[in-house]
């Protein structure tokens, strides 16, 4: 492991990626003594430095390990739900990297509290980019897990980034969609039309004043009026559960006008042409199950699942490990990655 190690260093000296001493635990979730991990960073195609933290087995021996990079929810950061399965999946044997996204946490990118169908797909990509490089990692064995709203983004990464060997989604988000037609896909022509003069009216605003307006984020206490969704996205992003102090769901909201380019640029378009092995999770009680329901019935061949788990909602798969089925996954990435 010191060899491997040193090989880190020397490659961060290339200025290839950056490797971090140790750093004090900072997750919202309790720290395993069957792994390793390290805070590292590496740049993407736009030139914006992700920053992650590299999981990896206790002692893993010089055989080259398969790897699965990990991101999401959406608006969440590395120590919460990601650093979870990225960790877990460690303790089944694989190398993981769960990241920050462009303008989100520890990762670079400005102005902050923005998001991009394409960057963010690029991120994914990227993410691949550093874990091809480790000397531990076998590149032909590369997996992703994409959770909420980068569930979408998995899939689109997958069906662009032939690297990718096996996609994992967990309650899905289509950012493009929701965005564009509201949930359930409420929104016509006409009150899309409404939203984009909106947002519009708000770039002009913006620009005059030098400032990006928020959009309204999850309250910081509830009224008990609030739909379901919104209780449990707040039972986690605010609760000691979840909250964490760089997470956009725990804090602020988005810059208003980020949705303008999900509105325009749908991520799915050509999700029909992946053909490397795809598993949809979803809870039984989510609201948000129509996302990975429809996006299952586009992709073709015997290289898809989708696996509905009971009496689940959408935040259930963020961190509930009786909900979350490790085992089915890690059976995935076993059988795809080998």
């Amino acid at each position: 492991m010191k060899i491997l190690l040193s090989l880190l260093v020397i490659a961060a000296c290339a200025g290839v990626w950056k490797y971090y001493s140790c750093h004090s635990w900072d997750k919202t979730f309790p720290k395993s003594d069957k792994v390793d991990v390290k805070k590292v960073s590496f740049v993407n195609r736009y030139g914006i430095e992700l920053v992650g933290d590299l999981y990896t087995p206790k002692n893993i021996g010089k055989e080259k390990l398969p790897a699965i990079a990990v991101s999401g929810p959406f608006g969440a950061v590395k120590e919460q739900s990601s650093g979870l399965y990225a960790q877990t999946m460690a303790e089944k044997g694989f190398v993981t990297l769960a990241f920050d996204p462009s303008y989100t946490g520890e990762s670079g990118g400005k102005p902050r509290l923005v998001a991009s169908p394409d960057i963010n797909t690029e991120d994914m990509s990227a993410a691949v980019d550093f874990l091809s490089n480790l000397p531990f990692v076998n590149a032909d064995k590369i997996g992703v897990i994409g959770i909420c709203g980068f569930g979408g983004f998995a899939l689109n990464a997958a069906a662009m980034d032939t690297r990718i060997k096996a996609t994992v989604t967990a309650t899905m988000y289509d950012m493009s969609r929701v965005n564009a037609n509201g949930y359930f896909d409420a929104m016509d022509e006409n009150a899309r039309y409404a939203l984009k003069e909106k947002l519009n009216a708000q770039r002009t605003s913006d620009f005059k004043n030098g400032t990006y307006a928020p959009e309204a984020g999850l309250p910081d206490k509830l009224t008990g009026d609030e739909p379901q969704f919104v209780k449990d996205y707040y039972d986690y992003y605010k609760t000691p559960r979840g909250y964490h102090k760089r997470s956009k769901n725990s804090n602020t909201g988005w810059n208003m006008t980020y949705a303008l380019s999900f509105i325009n640029m749908p991520i799915l378009s050509y999700s029909n042409e992946i053909r490397t092995p795809v598993l949809m999770i979803h809870g039984e009680k989510a609201h948000s199950r129509y996302f990975s329901e429809d996006a299952f019935k586009k992709l073709k061949g015997k290289n898809k699942e989708l696996m509905i788990i009971p009496d689940a909602n959408h935040v259930d798969l963020y961190d509930n490990l009786e909900k979350i089925p490790f085992d089915k996954i890690t059976q995935f990435f076993m059988e795809n990655l080998k």
